[in-house]
């Protein structure tokens, strides 16, 4: 049935059935547009971090001597050289295979230590609970970045222990988004009933609670990767990421400031790539959230 096609009090027209459905397609749309964007952003980012070897025009550590500190479009050079000769569009592409595996493999490390710890300490309550909320606040005391950077200085530089400090740095934000999603979660009537029937704790939070609250924290941890870039980008800056002559975004930048007033092009294509991989996953992960919480489908 159609709608009414007369107009309302205030003069404005009452739309059709058909009208309505149009605006009703037209908003799904659009909210599908940002979801598909960043996923075209992410999904560039790994083609080029697994084909490397094969888009890439030059091996990343290949020295040129004619060509020192030239400008983008040097002979076969499209973004330039460093100081060393160097291809800079090779150590650009080179370097993206080190932050997306510091980026995914540190919320990996963060998800599988905080979210049982989160769950644990909303489910279980009492001192488990106390426990594990002190240790975190310990942690939460000191910026993501600072923590970081403490771990990898004490255990050194290189790309398992970069992973492994981030995933660490990461671990009070996965407990304390899944302790929040264990207290709303347990006071539903089918963990009362499950606890009704016998099943231990352990099987609750393993059959109910986790599954219940995996949507939200894949959403999270989708945020927690360009983060996780983000800081990555900053411990090779300061010189404590991956060691040389393995390329990352974070530490082109560091040897390119000294030369930035007149070869800007050694920082400016480096920081442009981390802005680039920040805001896609920023932007797929507002989108994530945006179609799994029905609270925000606005429909």
């Amino acid at each position: 049935m159609a709608l009414a096609d007369n107009t309302a009090s205030g003069g404005a027209a009452i739309p059709t059935e058909q009208e309505w459905l149009q605006g009703l397609r037209g908003r799904r749309m659009r909210k599908f547009i940002p979801i598909v964007l960043g996923l075209l952003m992410v999904a560039l980012m790994i083609l080029s971090a697994v084909f490397a070897p094969l888009i890439s025009p030059f091996s990343p550590s290949e020295q040129f001597s004619d060509y020192v500190l030239k400008g983008p479009g040097s002979g076969p050079h499209l973004l330039g050289t460093d100081e060393y000769g160097r291809d800079l569009l090779s150590r650009v592409i080179w370097g993206t295979r080190v932050s997306l595996q510091v980026g995914l493999g540190a919320v990996v490390v963060g998800f599988i230590i905080g979210v049982p710890l989160g769950i644990l300490a909303g489910f279980m309550g009492g001192g488990t609970e106390a426990v594990i909320l002190r240790i975190t606040d310990m942690l939460l005391a000191f910026p993501t970045l600072l923590l970081a950077l403490i771990i990898v200085t004490a255990l050194g530089g290189s790309l398992f222990n970069e992973i492994l400090a981030i995933g660490i740095a990461l671990t009070p934000n996965f407990i304390r988004l899944a302790r929040s999603l264990a207290l709303t979660i347990r006071e539903n009537d089918y963990i009362m009933a499950a606890r009704a029937i016998g099943s231990t704790p352990v099987r609750v939070m393993a059959r109910h609670v986790f599954p219940n609250a995996v949507s939200t924290l894949v959403v999270i941890a989708t945020l927690y990767i360009a983060n996780a870039i983000r800081t990555e980008a900053g411990l090779s800056f300061l010189g404590l990421g991956v060691p040389p002559p393995m390329p990352s975004w974070g530490n082109i930048l560091s040897e390119g400031r000294q030369f930035i007033k007149c070869c800007a092009w050694l920082t400016t294509f480096s920081g442009l790539a981390i802005m680039l991989a920040v805001l896609a996953f920023n932007i797929m992960g507002d989108a994530l959230r945006d179609l799994l919480d029905p609270r925000l489908r606005g429909e």
